[in-house]
């Protein structure tokens, strides 16, 4: 028979198959051809000094490159199997190991590279919107071009071609260490299913929750301040991780068996159709998958949790900012806030000025510190206090103080209360205060507070403090100079003006449109980047869950005929398998949403000022693009079982 006849035949019988394969191979090829070309564009190199990106693309596309071999050589094995009986009687019929493996390798040829090529294309066409979507996250103004980089074309095709060689050595190594029986017996032995569950099993499920539930707990306490050492903060986070990676293979081992076979007892053995086609297949399916669905459920948290984290960093860069530093522009000595507020009339900028006289006093804070974090320093802070007089819509009387400026991680850390009993301690006076709310609003920059909060309180109480100070104490400067500009066009041009005369390298000299740009650099490469490799991992993670259930499907097709000869309707399967395809993707995402968000929770305050919104938009795009994958599936198992009969 004409081996070229032999190939075509066999890739067009396959190609239905493989046609998610192909996509997944595609998308991956544009994604680090696109990586890649961003790393040789002019345009990076143009704004390198703004944007600090090339390593980090570099290790990006390092990265990108081990989930994809991952994935295709995982896919590669599961293609090889199913095609084992088709080799067995390519050996029947007198073909010879070699043979047959250039037939399978000259198909791998046309499929792979064609996908590459095809992948090339696409990733050269999409590379300019991919460059316009960097820029506009890291807030650059600056012209995206389509260029063509010969190096990136050349780093592609050495490292998917490297990849190739794997997967071609595994294809020989398979087909040289394969009798002709065994190949027809690689399927049948490639899923273990057990009929009773034994006393460990059921041991082995309750423990994978109790230690998930563990590590759920002791991530909820992780920042709370009962924890005061490093060597005590980095031994329990390595506790979480373990516990709750451990759990969750144990869970797929034995919790979803034991939760299912309750339910099934629960039915008093009288199942449904729904029940025989979802419950009983998932029990033993995801104990023999369980070490493949640990992996995507971890990669998926870490995805998802970084993804999010990065985002809440960058939904609140304007809301940190303005924590850093409350106005527009601060200067701390008032020759130089007379110096550029010259500079600022002589472009016609209009512009307001704020000032507060600052003092640094000590407080005793034992009364409203919660953890075990304050008495680790003293229960003492010191602290910037102002005058009422000098903050709008703020009035004290003379025993109250007001806390501004507070900050999510310092509350976390030192469980601070909204009231309570403090004392402010001059030189000689000790005066008692008592604290009647905490507001994040600050009123002076960081160069006064150092990320604590600021103190307002009454005149005469500041009259007595700043009387009786202690020197050693005290910042350079006394006053917090703030600057605002109200016309939002000119903010750009008054913060080239701060630049141009030499503040911006001066400590203390503060810009809020510098602060919002740097962090939205920063945390908008790192989102560009986790946001692709997510996005990523979740296209080849979907696809592997699709193939396993194209395996099981092919398996279970034998018993849809004896269903559908019995007389249950194509609709009658289909619910049962709708049901199983929403546990078989549903509860790798609902544990890998759970993982996430207590990840999340953790550890959110040192990222930024919201986490709800940031968080709930990316596990729901998440979960939307996730739930294709079970779709796709749903409408494969319904061509299955319209050709069962």
């Amino acid at each position: 028979m004409n081996l070229n006849y032999i190939i075509f035949r066999n890739l067009k019988k396959n190609i239905k198959n493989y046609y998610l394969y192909v996509f997944a191979l595609i998308f991956s090829v544009a994604l680090y051809f696109s990586f890649v070309t961003l790393q040789y564009d002019p345009a990076m190199e143009e704004y390198k000094g703004s944007i600090k990106g090339a390593a980090a693309l570099g290790a990006s596309s390092v990265l990108l490159v081990a989930i994809v071999a991952v994935f295709l050589l995982y896919a590669n094995t599961i293609f090889i199997k199913r095609r084992s009986k088709e080799i067995g009687l390519f050996q029947l019929i007198g073909l010879t190991k070699g043979r047959i493996f250039r037939i399978l390798s000259s198909e791998n040829l046309i499929l792979y590279f064609s996908s590459i090529l095809i992948g090339i294309f696409l990733g050269f066409s999409f590379s300019r919107l991919i460059l316009m979507i960097l820029f506009k996250l890291v807030g650059l103004e600056a012209q995206a071009t389509l260029s063509f980089s010969s190096g990136a074309l050349r780093q592609t095709l050495i490292v998917f071609g490297c990849i190739y060689l794997l997967i071609m050595l595994m294809n020989y190594m398979f087909i040289k260490g394969q009798s002709i029986l065994s190949l027809f017996r690689v399927v049948s032995t490639a899923e273990i299913r057990v009929k009773r569950m034994s006393v460990l099993e059921i041991l082995i499920g309750l423990l994978g929750m109790v230690m998930i539930l563990a590590g759920y707990y002791v991530s909820s306490i992780l920042f709370s301040g009962k924890l005061t050492g490093t060597t005590e903060l980095f031994a329990t986070m390595i506790f979480i991780l373990g516990s709750v990676i451990i759990g969750t293979y144990l869970f797929y081992k034995g919790s979803v068996s034991f939760i299912f076979n309750a339910i099934r007892k629960s039915k008093g053995g009288y199942l449904s159709l729904n029940h025989v086609l979802s419950l009983s297949s998932i029990m033993f399916r995801m104990k023999s998958n369980a070490l493949l669905l640990t992996i995507i459920t971890t990669v998926s948290a870490l995805a998802i949790g970084l993804l999010s984290l990065s985002y809440i960093a960058y939904y609140s860069t304007e809301q940190s900012a303005r924590h850093s530093v409350p106005n527009h522009f601060s200067v701390l000595l008032p020759e130089d806030a007379a110096k550029f507020t010259q500079a600022l009339n002589g472009e016609n900028i209009e512009y307001t000025e704020t000032r507060r006289d600052v003092i640094q006093i000590e407080a005793d804070v034992a009364g409203i510190v919660g953890s075990d974090l304050g008495e680790e320093f003293g229960n003492t802070m010191i602290l910037p206090v102002v005058s009422d007089h000098q903050v709008e819509g703020v009035d004290v009387s003379p025993e109250e103080t007001l806390f501004t400026g507070s900050n999510n991680a310092l509350n976390q850390f030192m469980s601070l209360r909204s009231t309570g009993q403090i004392e402010l301690r001059g030189l000689t006076l000790s005066i008692p205060q008592q604290l009647v709310g905490v507001d994040k609003d600050a009123v002076v920059s960081q160069y006064f507070s150092l990320g604590l909060p600021t103190a307002i309180v009454d005149q005469s109480i500041y009259a007595q403090l700043a009387q009786d100070l202690d020197p050693k104490l005290q910042s350079k400067s006394s006053v917090y100079i703030g600057i605002d500009i109200p016309d939002a066009s000119m903010l750009g041009k008054a913060d080239a003006i701060f630049h141009d005369l030499g503040f911006s390298e001066q400590s203390g000299y503060m810009s809020q449109p510098a602060l919002i740009f740097d962090q939205k650099s920063s945390m908008g490469l790192i989102m560009f980047i986790v946001g692709f490799l997510g996005l990523t991992f979740l296209i080849t993670s979907g696809c592997i869950l699709y193939f396993k259930q194209m395996d099981e499907g092919e398996e279970e097709k034998p018993n849809y005929t004896i269903l559908r000869k019995l007389g249950f309707t194509q609709g009658n399967l289909l619910r049962g398998i709708q049901i199983k395809q929403l546990f078989n993707f549903g509860i790798p995402l609902i544990v890998g949403l759970l993982h996430s968000y207590f990840a999340v929770k953790s550890g959110w305050f040192l990222f930024g000022t919201e986490l709800w919104t940031p968080m709930v938009i990316v596990m729901l795009l998440y979960t939307a693009l996730y739930s294709i994958f079970g779709f796709l599936s749903v409408l494969y198992y319904k061509r299955l079982i319209k050709e069962s009969l």
